[in-house]
C-alpha cells in the first residue's frame, strides 16, 4: 500500500527535490524544472494534472506538510468565521504565519473517525476531483499523464490509484460521504481550494457546487477563500511564458 500522506504531499508540492529551498524559495527554478521534467517539481495537481493555476502554496504551510497544511488553513477560516471576522478583500502582506490544528479539535488528523489514512485518501481524491474541474483531462491527457507517472517515482500502487481517480467520472454522492465531520467538511472544501484558483466558470461552479453539497455557509466559504488566498503567491516564469504549462 502506498503512504497516502506522501501522496497527498506531492499533490501540495510540499517540497522541491533537487532544490535546497521550497517552492517559494526556489520558484523560478521549479518552474524550469516543470518544463525540463514535469515530474521533478513534485507539485501533481499542477504540473501533471495541468491545472495551470500559476500559483503555488506558500510560506509555512509548505512545511507543514500536506496534512496538517489543510487542517491548519481549514481551522484558521473557521476561527475567523466563529469569531466574525470579515474576510479579507486581499491577502496580507507579508508570510501568514500557519500552525497545525490542536490536538484537541475535530480538524486534527488524529481525530478523523474514519482514520487518518482513510481521510487522507479522501482529500487526495477531491484534490483530483477538483483538478479535473474543467473538463480538460480527457482520454488523450490521461495517455500522456500515464506515461509520466510512470517515471515520477511514487510507486506502482500510487501510479495506479491516480489513473483509477483520473478515468473515474465524479461521484459527488461518494465524495462528500468521505466527509463524517463538519470539520472534515470544511477540510475537504479547503484541499480542493488548494487545487485550483477558480479561473473558469467551470471550476468556480464546481467549487460552488460543492460547497453546497458539503452545507457550508457562504460566509464560511469567503473566510476559506481568503485564507487560502494568503498562503499561495504566483508561481515566477520566464516573461512571455505561460506558468504551469499543460502538454
Amino acid at each position: 500500500m502506498f503512504d497516502p500522506k506522501k501522496l497527498l504531499d506531492d499533490l501540495l508540492g510540499s517540497q522541491v527535490p533537487g532544490t535546497s529551498g521550497t517552492v517559494r524559495d526556489k520558484a523560478g527554478q521549479a518552474v524550469q524544472m516543470a518544463k525540463d521534467n514535469p515530474l521533478a517539481a513534485g507539485a501533481l495537481a499542477a504540473v501533471l494534472l495541468g491545472t495551470g493555476t500559476g500559483r503555488q502554496v506558500t510560506g509555512t504551510a509548505i512545511k507543514l506538510g500536506g496534512l496538517a497544511a489543510i487542517g491548519g488553513l481549514a481551522y484558521k477560516a473557521y476561527q475567523n468565521y466563529k469569531a466574525g471576522n470579515a474576510p479579507a478583500e486581499t491577502p496580507a502582506a507579508g508570510e501568514p504565519e500557519l500552525l497545525p490544528p490542536p490536538k484537541d479539535t475535530a480538524f486534527h488528523p488524529s481525530q478523523a473517525p474514519q482514520g487518518e489514512e482513510e481521510f487522507t485518501l479522501t482529500l487526495v481524491r477531491a484534490m483530483i476531483s477538483a483538478a479535473k474541474a474543467d473538463g480538460h483531462v480527457d482520454d488523450e491527457e490521461r495517455q500522456k499523464i500515464a506515461g509520466k507517472l510512470q517515471l515520477a517515482g511514487i510507486g506502482t500502487e500510487a501510479e495506479q490509484f491516480l489513473m483509477a481517480e483520473l478515468e473515474s467520472p465524479l461521484d459527488l454522492d461518494t465524495l462528500v460521504a468521505g466527509a463524517q465531520t463538519d470539520a472534515q467538511k470544511l477540510e475537504l472544501y479547503t484541499a480542493s481550494r488548494l487545487t485550483i484558483d477558480p479561473d473558469t466558470r467551470a471550476e468556480r461552479g464546481y467549487l460552488d457546487l460543492l460547497a453546497g453539497r458539503l452545507g457550508l455557509p457562504d460566509a464560511l466559504v469567503d473566510h476559506v477563500e481568503a485564507t487560502v488566498s494568503a498562503a499561495k503567491v504566483p508561481v515566477s516564469d520566464k516573461p512571455g511564458t505561460s506558468p504551469n504549462p499543460r502538454w
